[in-house]
């Protein structure tokens, strides 16, 4: 699923829909801003709406029952969220907020499932995205046990990158803490070492990527199967 068939749309699962189904789909969309913080859904709490961004990044975050958080995934434009809305779930087992601010469409429940019933393409097309969304969260999973923090901050600075436009990243020590799941001591101590190889410049609350391929390199085989799989069975991943 290649084609871009709904230029317009700045939502890449949006934009495959053909014509006659993204004009049925849309008259359920309600355009909504998607600041900083602000959240999707919390832990435990009813599924209202799904989102679909056109900008902005969201994370996925994993709460335990002591309060310990951790980010499991990551989505943009490329996707939607909460991913469990594509089988009618009705409570949220994680908390979704935004990470870097953007803008998008949100879709009741209600209207989801009819839209999901009725258009088989908007179906196959979340389906395919919630695929490559769980191969995203394993691989996070094989990093945390098995990859020091500074790999893994690489990593998460590519996909980031994926999802923004341009080469600054607004993200703070806290929000990269979380992110990584350590403390905010050994993010500090992960940016020098991403400094100092000059693969990014790290200022209050922004983060500079200077030199991509040398970060892919650094990272190696933490980043890149995901990604291939969203080009494989979605279309082209990031903003460009």
């Amino acid at each position: 699923m290649s084609a871009v068939l709904q230029p317009d749309i700045q939502n890449h699962l949006l934009a495959l829909l053909p014509k006659s189904e993204f004009l049925e789909i849309n008259k359920s969309l309600q355009p909504i801003e998607l600041p900083r913080g602000y959240a999707m859904v919390k832990a435990g709490a009813p599924v209202d709406h799904a989102y679909f961004p056109s900008a902005g990044v969201g994370s996925v975050i994993t709460i335990s029952s002591q309060g310990r958080r951790a980010e499991a995934g990551m989505f943009g434009r490329e996707g939607f969220s909460p991913t469990s809305a594509l089988v009618g779930g009705i409570t949220s087992v994680h908390e979704v907020v935004m990470q870097v601010e953007g803008h998008g469409h949100r879709m009741p429940m209600k209207q989801m499932s009819d839209a999901i019933a009725q258009h088989s393409v908007f179906a196959n097309v979340l389906a395919r995205f919630v695929q490559t969304f769980v191969s995203q969260i394993s691989f996070t999973a094989l990093c945390n046990v098995s990859r020091q923090i500074d790999e893994r901050l690489a990593r998460w600075l590519l996909m980031f990158h994926d999802r923004v436009g341009g080469d600054e990243i607004a993200l703070t020590h806290d929000q990269l803490s979380i992110m990584l799941g350590v403390r905010r001591p050994s993010v500090t101590t992960a940016i020098h070492i991403l400094e100092g190889q000059k693969y990014i410049r790290s200022e209050r609350g922004r983060v500079t990527i200077r030199d991509r391929r040398g970060l892919e390199e650094f990272a190696g085989d933490t980043y890149g199967a995901p990604e291939d799989e969203y080009r494989l069975l979605v279309g082209r991943l990031g903003t460009s």
